[in-house]
This record gives structure tokens, sequence and C-alpha cells, in this order.
């Protein structure tokens, strides 16, 4: 008897309900915020707080409740178990209530023991050394209007001969005031003479992009957003003596703030096996059968479709609307009435729009036809209605116009593309068994060195790495770092020198998988 009420005891426990439980910062909580918030609620990234410890955490205890339980954050806008796409980034049903819990139990810190390594985020590109890097001619001054500005830089790259891109990466001047970037390589001179037309620097988003532009889209930037990076052979083509032509949306400010954003391109090393192209679905009337009028005090759906006239590998797309856009959905429907669907955004937020590419791609045989249907409310119900009273409202790129814009990444079709595996950090393709594990450690600079040094390296993967120093005799000079906890991306680790003496060292990089090496010289 005693026996069956011991096991009776262990069974309810097994069982009882979360909110039972204690739940404390360092064991449940703290995992989940540095997996899932702190990669942009950092200092200098775009969220305006800081979620580094318990401290920050818990000052904004009830507030992070109520944004998760409604699922504003994370700022996921796909509907979750249609597809799997890279880098998703929501919390489960049992994460809210685990902050909820917490919350409501008082925001108990627990046993140190219990909380995770906070990752060493990177200082600078989240991709790693660019090969070439394009920026702003001269600062451009947004106005503080209160209004919201789109407005075309045209960039020159001086390619001298066809390069195939496997990256890019916007690197916002001002982040306060960068809402989204759009990107194109021009290789027309349509939007140089676009821009030459104007005394200012860059112009206004009513001149727009050239229409032999748009398919020659390249991966732009949303905030939060890590960049997309292509390996084993994929890559987009820019052709030599392009221009790139970026489409940079200002948001509202109240005191003119300065930008000048800078481009990180990263180009294959080798000749590329497969080439990444893009097609945008925007609102011709063969696409969608009907003029793109919203007519005020109505809500208005317009079903756009293309055919596939070749068999395609689908790899992702990025639908876009304004202030007016309720949803989306995407579908594709193959010979035989076969119906795929590709995403679905039942809440659409202008705030937080993105570009999602599929874990695994989608095979679209010849004869298949893509479907995007989008409704749009024009209707004081509407609170983001940028018009009080609703007017009629088409096709334009201000805020206070509407878009159907729907840019669709894709390749031509090659047999065994159905076993793509898209991993989290880039696009592979059965990756052979290599030694390179991704992890690059770059020459030490500067070389030779007086007082103070840096080892500067590259990670595609979250993962613990070691540095230490050796002298030319192969004694430990100095561990900067033991196992320390770092996220993907570009890293800086500065030495300080001065005590070392004159002569060659070696720093290595030890992941657990491999050990990389660089030397350099004190020279004082």
């Amino acid at each position: 008897m005693k026996h069956l009420s011991y096991t009776l005891l262990i069974s309810i426990t097994m069982y009882l309900p979360l909110s039972a439980q204690e739940v404390t910062y360092a064991r449940d909580i703290a995992p989940v915020i540095y997996q899932h918030c702190t990669s942009c609620h950092r200092s200098g990234e775009i969220a305006p707080f800081p979620l580094t410890n318990y401290n920050e955490v818990s000052n904004y205890g009830p507030f992070i409740r109520h944004v998760t339980s409604i699922r504003y954050m994370p700022p996921w806008k796909p509907e979750r178990g249609i597809r799997h796409y890279q880098k998703e980034n929501y919390l489960t049903d049992e994460q809210i209530a685990l902050i909820g819990n917490w919350v409501d139990q008082g925001m108990k810190y627990g046993d140190l023991a219990d909380e995770p390594e906070l990752p060493e985020f990177p200082e600078g590109s989240q991709v790693g050394t660019p090969d070439l890097v394009v920026s702003f001619a001269q600062s451009y001054v947004h106005k503080g209007t209160g209004i919201d500005e789109y407005r075309y830089f045209v960039i020159p790259t001086h390619l001298t001969e066809d390069r195939y891109l496997t990256a890019l990466e916007i690197r916002p001047g001002n982040k306060k005031i960068v809402h989204h970037t759009l990107v194109w390589a021009d290789s027309t001179g349509e939007s140089k003479a676009l821009d030459d037309a104007t005394p200012e620097y860059g112009y206004e988003g009513n001149s727009g992009a050239a229409a032999s532009n748009l398919n020659n889209q390249l991966p732009g930037y949303v905030p939060g957003q890590k960049p997309i990076v292509y390996t084993d052979g994929l890559a987009i083509r820019i052709p030599k003596g392009s221009d790139l032509l970026l489409q940079m949306h200002y948001a509202p400010s109240f005191s003119d703030e300065s930008d000048s954003t800078s481009i990180n391109l990263f180009f294959s090393k080798e000749p590329p096996t497969r080439a990444v192209q893009s097609f945008v679905m925007v609102p011709l009337p063969q696409i969608i059968n009907e003029l793109f009028i919203i007519p005020a005090n109505q809500v208005k759906t317009f079903h756009g479709k293309i055919p596939i006239p070749a068999k395609t590998t689908l790899l992702g797309l990025a639908p876009h609307s304004h202030l007016l856009g309720k949803n989306w959905d995407i579908f594709a429907v193959r010979p035989g009435n076969d119906t795929v669907r590709l995403m679905k955004i039942n809440e659409w937020d202008f705030n937080w729009q993105g570009s999602y590419s599929f874990v695994r791609p989608v095979i679209l045989p010849a004869g298949s036809e893509l479907h995007a249907i989008a409704t749009y409310d024009n209707t004081t119900s509407n609170v983001n209605n940028p018009n009080d009273p609703p007017k009629l409202v088409s096709w334009g790129e201000k805020t206070s116009d509407e878009m159907y814009y729907l840019p669709l990444i894709y390749m031509n079709y090659q047999p065994g593309d159905e076993n793509l595996v898209f991993d989290d950090e880039s696009l592979s393709i059965a990756r052979p068994e290599k030694e390179d594990d991704g992890t690059v450690l770059y020459p030490v600079y500067p070389n030779p060195a007086s007082d103070e040094t840096n080892v500067y390296f590259t990670l595609h993967k979250t993962e613990k790495i070691s540095i230490r120093i050796f002298d030319q005799s192969g004694r430990l000079v100095e561990e900067k770092y033991r196992n320390r906890l770092f996220a993907s991306g570009q890293h800086i680790c500065r030495i300080n020198t001065a005590g070392y003496s004159n002569g060659f060292y070696t720093v290595t990089l030890d992941n657990g998988q491999n050990k990389l090496t660089q030397k350099f010289i004190i020279a004082k």
C-alpha cells in the first residue's frame, strides 16, 4: 500500500501543471531570452532596451509577458505549421506559458549555476570579412518632419567583370530611421540617369526603380533579420559595371537625422554551379486581372497568379504591403490540382516584414501555377489606416499608398533538388565531409605589433571556442578565452601586448573540431 501511494505521488508530481512548478530565470527563462531576444535586445542593436541579464529582463517582466502572449514578440509573422523557413524565430506555446508563470510567481532568479552563458555577439559583420564594401558617397539628412521617406541611392560597384554574390549585408548608418532597404543590380544605367537628373544626392521614391531592374533584385535589409549566405555553388550574378540601386525607407522622425549606409558584398571564390534568380509579382492586369485600386471604406482582396513554364526549384519569397495590408495567402497548384501551401500571414504588420527562405525548397513542375492572395482594409476599423476619413488608394511607394509586391527566389530545376536541405545558417547542397567547418581565423592586425593587436575571426554557427597565444618556444603566454560561447558572425578579439617581449608568437583558435593558427611579431 505504501509502495502504491509513493508511486501515485511520483506520477502526480510528474504531471503537475506547469503553473504549479517553480519557474526561475536562471534555469527556465534565460535560455529563451538569450536564444530568441538578445540578438536584437543589446547595446548598439535595433531594440529600444537590452535583455542580457536578470535585472534587465525582470525590469520588463510584465511587459515581456504581454508582448509574447499576443505573439507580437518575437516578430515572426508566417503562420506556423505550413512550412519551415530558415532562421525561424518564434516562441512555442510552452515557452510563452513559462514566461507568464515566471512573472506570476514573482520573477525569481534561481540558482546561479543553472544560468546559461550569454553568447558573445558579433561587433561588426554578421557574415564575415566582405570582398567589397560600397557606401553612400555622402551623408543624407532625413528631415524631421514627422513624415516617412522613400529615397533611392545609386552606388557604383566599379566591377570590371561579372561577379557572383553569395551574401549581401546592409549596414545601416542610422538604425533609428532605416525602416527597410531594397536593393537591385542595375547594369543599364537607367538608375544613374534618374539620379543625375536631380541636383541633390539620391532621388525621390516617386521616380521609382526602372521596370527593367525589378527582376534583378538582390537581398535587402529588414531590422533583426540576418543575411542568408549561399554556399556550395549557389550565387547571384552581378554584371560587370553594375550600380547598386538602394531604396531606403526612412521612418518618420521629428528631428533631422543623418544616414550614411554601407553594403558588404561577399563573392563566390569559385565559379558558381547554380544561378539564384528572382521574379517579382506586381499587380499588372495580366497577374491580378483588374486595376490595383482600393476604394475608400472597402476591404479589397486581390488574387494574383503566374504560370510556371519550366520545372523550377523555389527557394523563398518576400511578400510586401503597406499600412492597409491585412493578410497574405501564397500557394502553388501543380498539374493535377495538387495544392502546395507556401506561406500564410494572417496579421500583416508593415513594421515587421521580411524575406523568407525555405529549409526545404519547393519543386514546381512545368505547368504549375503560383497564386498569391492579398487583402487590404481601407476602412475606419483599420487602426493603421493613414487616412481619416479613408480615401481611394492605389499603387505607390509612399507608405500612404499601397503595394502588392512579391519577390520569388528560385533556381532552374536540376535532378536531386528534391533532396536539398538548407541549414539554419546558410544554403547547403548535400555537403561532402570536409575539414573546413566554416570557422575562419584571419591574419592578426597590426602585425608587427607593439602594445596592442587584434585577432579577427568569423563563425558560421554559434559555438564555444578557445583562443590561446604561444611564444616561439611553444610556451602558453595567454589564454584569452576558454570554451567561451560566441554567436555566428565576425568577431574581434583585442590583445593587450604591452607586457609581451619582442619576438614571434602564434595565436590558435580551437572550437573542439579544428585548431586554426596565425602568426604575428612583437617589435617595440
